[in-house]
């Protein structure tokens, strides 16, 4: 069942990313199995106090995490494997909780897992486990993700499961880093993942998807919210919004206004003046976006431009595009118009078999030309 052997990493000393879920406890055991010396890792990132209890659910940051702690704590135990847990509360908020409430003030979207990833699971967690006196070749998390060498370089490609792949949240990873890191699960299926965490008898094998970053809303992220206008592409007031931080480009639901017929959705954010402006799903569109903070794991590509298939949001169907890379700048020219491109989320670039090729942080949109 498994389309990936392990046995290249028998005898190599592995820390194993772990969150208590069935995907990063699978990868351990897989490891174990195939006779990989590993332990466990786990990064503490919820803080008691931090944030209002009462507005936060069981997700990835929140106050569920000492009940994960405890489940990745027995699995090591159950499999004789050493654990390690440390406390990165501290950077999490500096890094990632606070690059959140900025964003969301000024009328972007962030991916906040975009980030996690890069300075936190791949970043501070793996240079504490070091300075904690852990020793190990590789880093491997339950990622659906694979690695691959191309023309020498260590490259992400795209999950053989592509409805679970999550290189969108992990393209920035460089090749350096990639190169001391495993996915053990990135050639199977959910399926195939689950039916193997029965098959060695693990816990978590029934267990349910994980939430993303924050249950519940983000409400609790930022406190009290000023109320402010929602206004037409005309600027005219139509209605009242809780605070810009419960909306994003493209939202439908949760509006309470009406023009007519036609349903409006949230077409941009003015922080400045405090509005959410509506309007038809037509508006939506764009034909190119422009970027900032650009990168390019391949440098033969930074020369001139490239063709891509781009993705601007974890869900969204890579799309054809002429790309091109001036520094940290980049521009991305659509064949076709694609819907809803959020400032502050990632676009991630990648060639025809899936190989991820870089990416950048949207920073706007052209409509498309009106037709004559």
């Amino acid at each position: 069942m498994n389309s990936i052997d392990l046995r290249a990493y028998s005898g190599r000393r592995i820390a194993v990313g772990l969150s208590g879920g069935v995907d990063s406890s699978t990868a351990l055991a897989l490891l174990a199995e195939a006779g990989a010396d590993v332990f466990g890792l786990t990064m503490r990132i919820w803080r008691p106090g931090a944030v209002p209890v009462s507005g936060i659910g069981d997700a990835c940051y929140g106050p569920g995490e000492e009940e994960d702690v405890a489940a990745a704590g027995a699995l090591c135990e159950s499999l004789g494997v050493p654990y390690l847990s440390l406390d990165l509360s501290a950077e999490y908020e500096a890094r990632i909780l606070d690059y959140f409430r900025s964003e969301y003030r000024a009328g972007r979207t962030p991916n906040p897992c975009v980030r996690c990833n890069q300075e936190m699971k791949f970043g501070f967690l793996l240079e504490r486990a070091r300075a904690a006196g852990s020793d190990f070749e590789l880093f491997a998390t339950g990622h659906y993700a694979r690695i691959e060498i191309r023309r020498g370089i260590a490259t992400l490609r795209r999950a053989a499961e592509e409805s679970k792949d999550q290189t969108y949240f992990i393209h920035r990873l460089s090749p350096e880093t990639l190169a001391r890191v495993a996915f053990p699960l990135g050639g199977l299926s959910k399926v195939q993942v689950r039916a193997e965490a029965k098959r060695l008898g693990l816990a978590s094998a029934d267990k349910a998807e994980s939430q993303d970053f924050v249950a519940g809303g983000y409400g609790a992220l930022f406190g009290e919210q000023e109320p402010g206008d929602i206004v037409d592409g005309e600027g005219k007031v139509i209605g009242r919004h809780r605070g810009i931080i419960n909306y994003t480009i493209g939202q439908r639901r949760g509006l309470g206004v009406s023009t007519g017929p036609k349903p409006l959705y949230v077409a941009a954010l003015d922080a400045e003046r405090n509005r959410v402006i509506v309007s038809g799903d037509e508006s939506l569109f764009c034909a190119a976006i422009s970027g900032g903070d650009a990168i390019i794991h391949d440098p033969s590509l930074a020369s001139s431009p490239f063709d891509a298939f781009v993705r601007i949001r974890q869900n969204h169907r890579p799309a054809k595009a002429i790309v091109r890379v001036d520094g940290e700048a980049a521009r991305i020219d659509f064949t076709e118009p694609q819907r809803a491109a959020a400032p502050g989320q990632s676009a991630v670039f990648y060639d025809e078999d899936g190989f991820v090729l870089g990416g950048c942080i949207i920073e706007g949109s052209e409509r498309p030309a009106a037709r004559a």
